[in-house]
């Protein structure tokens, strides 16, 4: 069996029902497959876990959730969709030549890429 040290369906070693990669049973489902059906957690608890080894990170984990509790996904409301239109603007607002530079600033600029790369800021 693939990975047994991540095998523990009654929480015993790990605090919550832990399966390893590919092996969790029926009925569970991430976040992501989640929403691929329509879904979210709505507020349940994580039900159990997936345990796998990655080369780069160590061990990973991703949560499951119970089908069975899920809720549908909320509607987008005109509010929620005027309240993304707003946030994703201020993502693209330079604070340094006050324009809408038509892309998502670079986080780690904090300013568009012409003021970045102008010979008057880089002093």
């Amino acid at each position: 069996m693939p990975g047994p040290q991540f095998w523990d369906p009654d929480g015993a070693r790990y605090g919550i029902p832990t399966y390893p990669y590919h092996l969790a049973p029926d009925g569970l489902a991430t976040r992501r497959q989640l929403r691929a059906r329509g879904l979210r957690p709505g507020g349940q608890r994580v039900a159990a876990q997936i345990l796998w080894r990655s080369r780069r990170r160590g061990v990973r984990a991703a949560y499951l959730y119970r089908l069975d509790l899920a809720l549908p996904v909320r509607p987008m409301t005109p509010a929620r969709w005027s309240a993304v239109a707003k946030a994703l603007a201020a993502r693209r607002w330079c604070s340094c030549c006050r324009r809408d530079a038509g892309y998502s600033l670079p986080t780690s600029l904090g300013i568009c890429l012409t003021c970045a790369e102008s010979p008057a800021l880089a002093a």
